[in-house]
C-alpha cells in the first residue's frame, strides 16, 4: 500500500545516507576487490517523464532480479507539470520482489539536477548508488558491468556514450566541453556529461553536491584519492519527451568548470593562487616605479627636459599593480586563514561523529532496503511529498 505525505516547507540539504535515520551507522570501508557486492541503490531523477517510468522500474527489476541483486530505486520529482508524480507513487510499493523497493520523492520546485541527485543521495542505503536519467535513454542492462568494475576496485565508474543518438548540436559541444574538462582537470574521461554513472557509497558522503555540480562528481571525488574510471555504455534515441537543456547549459558548464578547478586545484591552499598573482602585480608595479624614479633623477641631472612623473600614464598602471598586489597578498592570506579554521572545525565534527557512530549498526527491515523519510537539514532544495519511506523517528524540527 503506497503512501504519499506532506513536510512542513523546511528547506534541507543532502547529508550522508547514515545521518537521515534515527542512527547513524559507520562507513563501510572500499570492497576489496572480489568482493560480492549486492545491495544497490538507484537514483533517477525526472522531470515530465510520466511515460517511461513504468518502463524504467520493470527494466531495473529484471536485471537485478536476473543477477540477484538487492536494489532500491528512488524516484526524484525535480518540479514536474504533468502526472510524474503521481506515477512515481503508484509504483511505489508495487513489487512483488521484497529484494526489489520503490521510494520517492518530489522537490517543490525544478531545483535543478544536481538538488534532485543530493535528495535521492540522502535517502541512498545501497553500498553502491547508481544514477541514471528517466528517458529510457540510459539501459539497466548495463549495470552488472558496472558492478564488475567496481569489484575490480574502482570507485567510481562513469558510462561513455561512444556512439550517440542525439542531434550534431549537443553532441559535438558535448566533446568539446568533455576534451575541456579533461585536459583541465587530468580526468581522462570521454564523457563527463553521462548521467549513467555509479559510485560507492562513501564516495557520495565526501562529496559536496550543489548548484551544476552532477556531472563533475568524478573529478571532485579524483580529487579526493578515489579512484575513477569508465565503461562504454549503449545508448538509446529518445522516444518520449524533449530535452531539457538549451544553449544555457554550455555558459554554466564553462563557468562551472573554473570553479571546480579552483576548488580541486587550490581549495585548501587559496594563496597560492591569489598569493601567486598577488605577487606577481606587486614585482612589475615595483620595477616600474623603480625605473621611474631613476629617470626622473637622471632627467634632473642632465640638460633635458626634466621628467614630470604625474604626466607619465605608466606612472599610474605601476601604482595600480602595487596596489592590487599588496591587496591579493592579504586576500590570499584571509582566505588561508579562513580555509585552516573550516578544517580545524571539519576534523573536529569528523571525530565526534566518529565517536557517535561507533559500534552502531544499519538498521533494516529483514532483507529489504529499508528508507527512513529524509529529514529536513539546511538550504538548497526543499521537499514538499514523499512516498515509500518510513516515518522519521524524530520531528521535522529535532
Amino acid at each position: 500500500m503506497t503512501s504519499s505525505h506532506t513536510s512542513v516547507s523546511t528547506p534541507i540539504v543532502s547529508a550522508r545516507p547514515s545521518e537521515l535515520s534515527g542512527t547513524q551507522p559507520e562507513l563501510q570501508p572500499a570492497a576489496s576487490p572480489g568482493d560480492h557486492i549486492d545491495e544497490i541503490s538507484v537514483v533517477i531523477p525526472a522531470m515530465n517523464e510520466e511515460v517511461t517510468l513504468g518502463e524504467l522500474q520493470q527494466r531495473i527489476g529484471d536485471v537485478c532480479r536476473e543477477h540477484d541483486l538487492r536494489v532500491q530505486i528512488i524516484f526524484v520529482d525535480d518540479g514536474s507539470t504533468d502526472e510524474t508524480w503521481s506515477k512515481m507513487v503508484e509504483l511505489c510499493g508495487t513489487s512483488d520482489d521484497a529484494m526489489r523497493s520503490t521510494f520517492a520523492i518530489r522537490l517543490r520546485r525544478n531545483f535543478g539536477k544536481a538538488a534532485a541527485l543530493s535528495a535521492g543521495f540522502a535517502a541512498a542505503r545501497g553500498s553502491i548508488v547508481f544514477t541514471m536519467d528517466a528517458d529510457l535513454q540510459d539501459d539497466p542492462i548495463e549495470i552488472p558491468r558496472f558492478m564488475e568494475k567496481i569489484r575490480g576496485g574502482l570507485d567510481v565508474v562513469s558510462g561513455w556514450k561512444q556512439t550517440r543518438h542525439d542531434p550534431w548540436h549537443k553532441v559535438l559541444p558535448s566533446r568539446v566541453f568533455n576534451a575541456l574538462v579533461s585536459s583541465l582537470t587530468g580526468v581522462k574521461l570521454h564523457d563527463h556529461n553521462c548521467g549513467f554513472k555509479a559510485y560507492r557509497q562513501e564516495v557520495l558522503a565526501e562529496v559536496d553536491l550543489y548548484g551544476e555540480r552532477h556531472r563533475f562528481i568524478p573529478v571532485l571525488a579524483s580529487a579526493r584519492g578515489y579512484k575513477v574510471g569508465e565503461i562504454t555504455v549503449q545508448h538509446h534515441a529518445r522516444q518520449h519527451g524533449v530535452s531539457k537543456y538549451g544553449v544555457s547549459r554550455l555558459i554554466k558548464g564553462f563557468l562551472d568548470l573554473l570553479s571546480i578547478h579552483l576548488v580541486t586545484g587550490y581549495g585548501r591552499r587559496p594563496l597560492h593562487l591569489i598569493g601567486s598573482a598577488g605577487l606577481l602585480c606587486f614585482a612589475i608595479g615595483s620595477l616600474g616605479m623603480t625605473y621611474l624614479s631613476f629617470r626622473w633623477v637622471w632627467s634632473r641631472m642632465g640638460e633635458g627636459e626634466p621628467l614630470h612623473l604625474h604626466s607619465t600614464a605608466i606612472f599610474y598602471y605601476c601604482i595600480l599593480a602595487v596596489l592590487l598586489g599588496a591587496q591579493c597578498v592579504l586576500a590570499g592570506l584571509l582566505a588561508e586563514l579562513i580555509v585552516s579554521v573550516a578544517a580545524a572545525r571539519d576534523h573536529r565534527e569528523t571525530l565526534m561523529r566518529n565517536e557517535g557512530s561507533h559500534g552502531v549498526e544499519a538498521q533494516q527491515s529483514g532483507s529489504q532496503l529499508s528508507c527512513s523519510r529524509p529529514i529536513a537539514n539546511a538550504s538548497g532544495y526543499s521537499i514538499s511529498e514523499w512516498a515509500g519511506f518510513e516515518s522519521p523517528e524524530q520531528p521535522l524540527d529535532a
